[in-house]
């Protein structure tokens, strides 16, 4: 896999037929060659022989399908997702990487997953067995990690399961319908004590496996955080989520702290400048009005897009190289900055956040607006927005 085969089905970053109207312009500009670097950079520090890169909700935002293509080029070995459907899709797509899913619906069909060659994890004693039936079924062999609750409270085997799911994995492996290739859990990210009390339990989690006779060939625990700052947490594979797409997950350390390139810019495009005077109101219901004469630009984006509402009179963005605070409300579609004594042009393009290191604003600084995360920021981001990608 290379980097050019990341980009063969995307339409390149320009001015090409078909493109969007320049007055609309709602573009998430996507390096995949940061992708790429970013994946090389986490291998670099986790040091594990496998390494998933995780494309769920649509590639975090940027395009399941590139990134994937970007992420094996930089060295990745499995492809993870949520459900069956996106497993599906990146098959379609003509991916044949190494691939698991692991949340589903009580109808799941797993005999497609099969079918795909697509690894399930199950979290319970009954996708397990639903497992074995579609793979009885196919006279197929079903690719299983059965993940466990070391403390997160979500999907997993509770411990009082363990020996019974165990012991009944091991039967199906030795009736020959499943295979049991990895055990898996996830960090809560509770702090360093948590952390080794999820060790501890997954550690407990493979010992009980291991008396039942389930001996998987790949441990998995730890994302992109326990990946960085939890060596004991790495085992045979790490899952590579946030930190492929050049964001952190730390509230102290950023991006260019760990070395990682964010990869997505977001640009809108300047639909209307104008002049007003002192004390205009801007936007529903006037939560801020002019102190002085100003120029008005209004911008292509709004809250339909996965702008968020909250950030209202608080967000930065740069045009032209200048960096200014959202004005007013978020609307919908559009929303207002205040340029002060300064103007822009028609057309002229406005970069809500991109890599703080080429002097745009960080998904980090749109998260402290809105009083969320910087994941939120762009997973959040709508259909109408153009990816567009670079390498």
């Amino acid at each position: 896999m290379t980097l050019g085969d990341a980009v063969a089905d995307a339409e390149p970053l320009g001015d090409g037929a078909g493109g969007p109207p320049a007055m609309l312009r709602r573009e998430a500009r996507i390096d995949l060659a940061a992708i790429s670097g970013n994946v090389r950079r986490l291998r670099e520090i986790a040091g594990t022989p496998d390494a998933m890169v995780v494309v769920k909700a649509n590639g975090y935002g940027h395009g399941s399908v590139p990134v994937a293509r970007a992420a094996l080029a930089g060295g990745a070995t499995w492809l993870g997702v949520v459900d069956i459907a996106e497993a599906l899709q990146l098959r379609d797509a003509g991916i044949e990487a190494p691939l698991l899913c692991w949340l589903h619906a009580a109808d799941a069909d797993f005999g497609s997953a099969l079918d795909a060659r697509i690894d399930v994890g199950v979290s319970s004693a009954e996708q397990l067995r639903a497992v074995a039936a579609a793979a009885r079924d196919r006279g197929l062999v079903g690719a299983v990690h059965v993940k466990v609750d070391t403390g997160l409270g979500r999907n997993g085997v509770a411990e009082n399961e363990w020996r019974a799911v165990f012991e009944h994995a091991a039967a199906l492996e030795l009736e020959g319908v499943v295979r049991i290739r990895g055990l898996f859990s996830h960090l809560a990210n509770a702090g360093a004590e948590e952390d080794a009390r999820q060790v501890a339990a997954f550690e407990l989690a493979l010992a009980t496996a291991e008396v039942a006779g389930v001996r998987p060939e790949l441990r998995h625990l730890a994302s992109t955080a326990g990946a960085v700052r939890v060596p004991e947490s790495r085992y045979d594979m790490v899952r590579l989520g946030i930190g492929v797409y050049g964001l952190s997950p730390f509230d102290d350390a950023t991006s260019a702290n760990l070395g990682l390139t964010p990869a997505l810019t977001l640009v809108g495009g300047v639909v209307s400048v104008k002049r007003v005077p002192a004390g205009t109101g801007v936007s529903y219901g006037y939560s801020y009005r002019t102190t002085a004469e100003a120029n008005l630009a209004l911008v292509s984006l709004g809250y339909a897009d996965g702008i968020p509402r909250l950030a209202s009179n608080r967000a930065p963005v740069s045009i032209n190289g200048r960096r200014y605070t959202v004005t007013g409300r978020i609307a919908m579609d559009q929303f207002v900055v205040d340029m002060g004594a300064d103007t822009c042009e028609v057309g002229d393009d406005v970069v809500l956040f991109g890599d703080p290191e080429t002097g745009v604003p960080s998904a980090d600084e749109w998260a402290e607006a809105a009083e969320t995360i910087n994941y939120e920021i762009v997973t959040r981001l709508g259909g109408r927005i153009e990816r567009r990608y670079v390498s």
